[in-house]
């Protein structure tokens, strides 16, 4: 009920804001975004989904090296559109990566693991890239006025968002599903899925634990790849300010970039964070000296790529679905025709 609420008040919040500013204003500097501009607007997000994928292709095992890199942008892609679109947020796609490596003959166990560590290494460059926009957004907007204040309280976010990663990092070291498993128990909760996967719960945990102790230069790379992947959302955030007709400056388009990912990340808990993500990065390009409209329509065209990804993502899911449909149809008529 109180994310139904939340999700309410972003969009009332969305409209009043399109009221004061004027749909006539805002019409007029989208209808200057001719195809190509919007073409090219996508490109960071290009370069972030890829970067992103072999930041996650660092960490799997020896099972996935035959497995062609655009598969496996495929799959991570195919993940995403459910994490950006279920309540489950930003989980709900790893066993869907998972399950979708399964069909190439990737123990479950591999998956997982693999998927768990590309998550901690991606958040641990999301703490990074936000402190460097934390940093950038002192030195360029000042700890003054309104501005200071979104700066104050995205650096008390990062700090929780640090604790969490050091906590989730410690409880893996300390076996995070057999920890998990032994908390239901003493709670008088027992799962039977659960309790009839212990010995494969056990090995997930030593996996996830000999990754981390034995291959530190893959867990140091994947962690860059992921900064880098970061980076990109700055990249795109001097493109679509470039295009909006504002003065672009590099440092400053970190320190958005890394402050719009904060606000996402505080605001996971309603779908989408449909309208507080939008009113956030309205309001953080306005503390940067941008006009009503250009922040506005930052905050659209922000929109307007995650569509693009969506869609994208429910077209990479139906073709992994019906490929592996395909071999498992193959398979039968196979041992049918052996039989």
């Amino acid at each position: 009920m109180l994310k139904l609420f939340l999700l309410f008040v972003g969009l009332l919040a969305i409209g009043l804001i399109v009221w004061h500013i004027g749909p006539g204003r805002i019409y007029d500097v989208a209808a200057q975004l001719g195809p190509v501009a919007l073409l090219v607007m996508l490109i960071p997000s290009v370069i972030m989904y890829v970067v992103e994928a072999y930041g996650w292709k660092v960490t799997l095992g020896p099972s996935t090296k035959d497995i062609p890199f655009w598969r496996l942008l495929a799959i991570k892609t195919a993940g995403e559109v459910v994490n950006m679109t279920t309540p489950a947020g930003y989980l709900g796609g790893e066993p869907l990566k998972v399950h979708l490596l399964t069909k190439h003959h990737v123990p479950t166990v591999e998956g997982f693991a693999s998927v768990v560590i590309a998550k901690t290494t991606k958040t641990i460059a999301e703490v990074l890239f936000i402190l460097l926009g934390v940093a950038l957004a002192f030195w360029t907007v000042g700890a003054g006025g309104s501005s200071g204040q979104k700066v104050l309280a995205a650096l008390l976010s990062v700090g929780l968002l640090m604790f969490g990663t050091a906590a989730f990092v410690f409880v893996q070291r300390r076996g995070l599903f057999t920890g998990l498993l032994e908390f239901l128990r003493k709670i008088g909760l027992k799962i039977g899925y659960l309790e009839n996967r212990e010995e494969q719960l056990r090995s997930l945990d030593q996996m996830i634990l000999e990754f981390y102790r034995h291959k530190r230069p893959a867990v140091y790379a994947s962690t860059g790849l992921f900064f880098l992947a970061w980076m990109a959302e700055a990249l795109e955030v001097y493109v679509f300010i470039s295009y909006l007709g504002g003065s672009a400056m590099a440092l400053s388009a970190i320190s958005i970039g890394a402050l719009s990912v904060g606000i996402k990340g505080s605001t996971f808990f309603i779908p989408g964070s449909l309208g507080a993500q939008d009113v956030g990065n309205f309001f953080l390009l306005k503390d940067f000296g941008y006009s009503d409209v250009a922040g506005f329509t930052f905050a659209m065209l922000r929109r307007f790529r995650e569509l693009v990804w969506i869609g994208l993502g429910l077209l990479c899911l139906a073709v992994l679905r019906g490929r592996a449909t395909a071999i498992q149809e193959s398979r039968t008529l196979d041992s049918g025709n052996g039989s």
